[in-house]
């Protein structure tokens, strides 16, 4: 057999392997082309919130009255709203979340906060579906735990995740998101996390297929018709010469 013969047959049996994977890896490389990753983070429909800052004298009042209640130290501390009102955010092993103006702990945050807090964030006046506790995380929410999962009837299947010790909303999900997860798990062969793109089998896969192209390029000019033209004018060039030294001399 000759070489473009081994050639041949490495290039039409790797493809004939590689097939699926290959077409998975253009199809979801179209789709992630398509859609801007703003759109995909729902982006768009977050509320544009005006800042809300809590003036000094409050912040330093509340304060005071956490020292009251009994907290003694903190590794940090953020000062920011909650549904409007003042709060604390006391760092530490888990975050604890208080009210300033009361010293009241809030978290973890109760299923109506945490409806509020996602439906602030959601543009527009829709009101949240659905409010469902989230104690695992999975391939859509891999973010703080507990959280709650707030579901919106939008057209898009909008779900907004608020972590319950900070009151924070962690994830925004929807449909388009989830096509995206689905075929980001193809296109890195992670398909159950959709989150490992170092692995072995992408290192094996992407190897095949770059071997796969290399041998379609070496193989290029004999599809082409190019090797046998070359070999054509090699045979008419030494044809030429063959006559010329045959003729006799004039």
């Amino acid at each position: 057999m000759t070489s473009g013969g081994i050639w041949a047959k490495v290039h039409k049996w790797l493809a004939l392997v590689m097939a699926i994977q290959i077409l998975f890896w253009f199809a979801s490389g179209l789709f992630f082309a398509w859609f801007p990753i703003e759109r995909v983070r729902s982006e768009h429909a977050m509320a544009a919130a005006a800042p809300a800052p809590v003036p000094l004298a409050e912040a330093e009042a509340g304060l005071a009255r956490l020292r009251t209640a009994g907290l003694g130290q903190a590794a940090t501390i953020e000062i920011r709203r909650v549904d409007g009102r003042p709060a604390a955010l006391v760092g530490g092993q888990r975050p604890v979340l208080y009210d300033l103006a009361t010293a009241r702990r809030l978290s973890p945050i109760p299923l109506t906060l945490a409806a509020r807090i996602a439906e602030a964030d959601h543009a527009g006046d829709l009101r949240a579906a659905r409010v469902t506790r989230i104690a695992e995380n999975d391939s859509e929410y891999r973010g703080a735990l507990p959280a709650w999962r707030v579901d919106f009837e939008d057209g898009e299947g909008r779900a907004i995740y608020v972590a319950a010790d900070t009151g924070a909303v962690t994830a925004r999900r929807s449909t388009l998101w989830r096509a995206y997860d689905f075929l980001w798990g193809l296109h890195i062969m992670d398909w159950r996390g959709h989150a490992n793109f170092n692995s072995w089998l992408l290192v094996i896969a992407t190897g095949l297929g770059l071997v796969v192209i290399v041998t379609g390029i070496i193989m290029m000019p004999s599809r082409l018709g190019l090797t046998a033209w070359l070999r054509r004018r090699k045979a008419r060039r030494l044809s030429g010469l063959r006559t010329r030294a045959a003729a006799p001399p004039g």
